[in-house]
């Protein structure tokens, strides 16, 4: 079998393999296919230029192609801040006390920068924390926000 691959299976074939990949990535638009495409077009280029066998051509084709999908999962993977099932959203934004926070109980805080949607929210606190005091994000429980005095 490998023989006969060795014989029928040219360097242009994998280039229009991985051309045919690249226009299947275009309907999709996932970057996912991009890395598979490029590597058989660059397999058909390494076979034109040395004349490899199939067995090298294919161990090179699935080595760039987890290289690719490595590189994919890398980069396009944003990493999630908050367990609680909320947006990922920078924990370090900055806002100042409009209500009086006491420890078990509500205040309000007016961020600098929308937070999820909004730039009002009611917050909580382990600590008390006046009105017009600054204050940052510690972490976002459902609804409420949890702050803590800037120091």
């Amino acid at each position: 079998m490998i023989e006969f691959l060795n014989e029928t299976v040219l360097w242009w074939h994998w280039i229009i393999f991985g051309v045919i990949l690249l226009i299947i990535e275009m309907n999709l638009g996932t970057f996912f296919i991009l890395g598979l495409g490029v590597a058989a077009i660059v397999v058909g280029i390494l076979d034109a230029i040395a004349g490899v066998s199939f067995s090298v051509e294919i161990s090179v084709w699935m080595i760039l192609s987890v290289l690719s999908i490595m590189a994919w999962l890398k980069w396009f993977k944003q990493e999630s801040i908050s367990n609680s099932g909320q947006s990922n959203y920078s924990l370090d934004t900055i806002g100042t006390v409009i209500k009086e926070i006491r420890p078990h109980s509500r205040g309000k805080v007016t961020f600098d920068t929308p937070v999820l949607g909004n730039s009002s929210w009611h917050a909580t606190s382990k600590i008390d924390i006046d009105k017009n005091r600054r204050v940052k994000i510690v972490q976002i429980n459902g609804q409420l926000i949890e702050v803590e005095p800037i120091q």
